[in-house]
Order: C-alpha cells, then sequence, then structure tokens
C-alpha cells in the first residue's frame, strides 16, 4: 500500500507525462490507488476550487482515510517524540504506513527520521 502526505499528493496532482507515467508504474506495482490521511488535506489544499481542481482530481482516485482513530494518533504522537522533528501531519501519515507500507513525499528528510522509528516503513521521494 502506498501513503501519501502533502508533498506526494502535490507531485502525483500535476497534469503532466512523467507524472502520467508515475501513476501507471505504481498501478503496475500494485500501488494504487493510494491512502491519504484527511489530516493531510491540511497542508496540500487550498479551500478554493480553480487552485484545488487538479489536487481534487486526483484525491477523487485515492482512498481518503477519514478518521484519525486515538490508538493512531497516540502512536503519532510516539513516532513524532522519538524521532524530534517533523509535524504532527507527517507523524500521522508514517503512523498510517506501519507496518510494511511505503511513503511517497516530496521531502523525505522529517519522514526519513519518522520511518526510522517506526514497523517497516518505507520512504521514497519523487
Amino acid at each position: 500500500m502506498l501513503v501519501l502526505d502533502s508533498g506526494g499528493v502535490t507531485r502525483l496532482a500535476r497534469r503532466d507525462r512523467d507524472t502520467a507515467a508515475l501513476i501507471v508504474a505504481l498501478r503496475r506495482r500494485g500501488l494504487w490507488p493510494p491512502v491519504v490521511p484527511t489530516v493531510v488535506l491540511t497542508e496540500c489544499l487550498t479551500g478554493a476550487p480553480g487552485p484545488d481542481a487538479n489536487t481534487n482530481r486526483l484525491l477523487n482516485a485515492c482512498d481518503v482515510r477519514p478518521v484519525v482513530p486515538e490508538r493512531l494518533a497516540r502512536r503519532a504522537a510516539h513516532l513524532r517524540t522519538q524521532a524530534r522533528r517533523g509535524s504532527a501531519v507527517d507523524a500521522l501519515v508514517v503512523a498510517v504506513a506501519e507496518p510494511g507500507r511505503t511513503v511517497l513525499t516530496g521531502d523525505d528528510k522529517d519522514l526519513q527520521a519518522l520511518a526510522a522509528n517506526a514497523a517497516d516503513v518505507t520512504v521514497e521521494t519523487v
């Protein structure tokens, strides 16, 4: 399973040939549709229909998870405390990816630090 942070959403929302090829490759690897925790929407949307059009088009093809259960929030807090870096949203993205999933991001420094304390989470940068 593939989990997207805001950088991953922004990257995959581009409408160009490279992005289309990347999505085809993700489908071939069985990593489609990606999961997007709803907290990620706070970072990747503006709330305006025009600027959000491409992102909304992508999100319609994703598995947007609307609820952050207490257990998941507590796990994210623990990962963030151990890593001593990363936002709450980054920590939730890594917690959603546990165990054995991949996070796609545009900036991997904080996510790599969080994933170092997670159960079998891989971070890939696009």
